[in-house]
């Protein structure tokens, strides 16, 4: 439908629920002449007498009232969409899928969505947890949580927690049958639990670091998981 034609359409809605030139070209911002302008010339175009005009009324004809009962309600539907998306720019709504890692959804992400997401029910949040670093482009994540040594020199990355330290720690039990390890490099005869991470293609070495230098100690024991234990 060409463009006038819905300009047009909208001048002769206003005269007809107004029933007045003067009300209408007020509520449109237009002056009255152009909106009779307006309204003859759509009359004109279709070949049929929509208002009839007297020195004190207007009234919509009976091709005026079929053009307003049909029309009318239309561009009802329109505005009120209109006003129904202008809301979203009030109040964030959607879908937003979030891949991370077990410890980040359980001690950073879930405390901070259960106090979100009760303010804001038009939100909803899908978290995958993976080990595999996931291409949060090619996959349609909206965003990724992981250690900062595992983001891409091209990703934009925000911290969102302080720097996290891990520690070894083994049971009881088992180290009342062993002796219990001095140097990082003792692990290698200790049995193990090990993490296999996706991306890398097999299991995680385990990393120190002291006084700035780093280590990595491959272990070997009788579980492995790809979550972790």
């Amino acid at each position: 439908m060409p463009r006038h034609n819905v300009n047009d359409l909208l001048a002769f809605l206003a005269v007809a629920r107004e029933r007045s030139f003067t009300r209408a070209a007020a509520k449109l911002g237009v002056s009255q002449s152009a909106l009779s302008h307006t309204v003859r010339g759509l009359e004109e175009r279709l070949g049929l007498r929509l208002l009839t005009r007297t020195t004190r009324s207007v009234a919509p004809t009976e091709a005026g009232e079929r053009l307003l009962r049909t029309v009318g309600p239309r561009f009802d539907e329109i505005d009120a969409e209109l006003v129904a998306l202008s809301e979203l720019r009030e109040k964030p709504a959607g879908t937003i899928r979030i891949t991370t890692g077990e410890h980040a959804a359980e001690a950073i992400l879930w405390p901070a969505l259960a106090t979100l997401l009760p303010h804001y029910p038009d939100i909803k949040v899908e978290l995958i947890t993976d080990y595999g670093l996931t291409d949060i482009v090619t996959e349609r994540y909206d965003a990724g949580v992981r250690l900062g040594e595992q983001v891409a020199k091209d990703m934009v990355a925000v911290r969102i927690a302080p720097d996290m330290r891990m520690a070894v720690v083994g049971a009881t039990a088992y180290f009342a049958r062993r002796a219990t390890p001095k140097r990082p490099q003792d692990l290698t005869v200790t049995t193990a639990i090990n993490i296999r991470l996706p991306t890398y293609g097999g299991l995680y070495a385990w990393e120190f670091e002291k006084r700035g230098r780093e280590l990595k100690v491959r272990v070997d024991g009788q579980l492995v998981f790809t979550t972790a234990p």
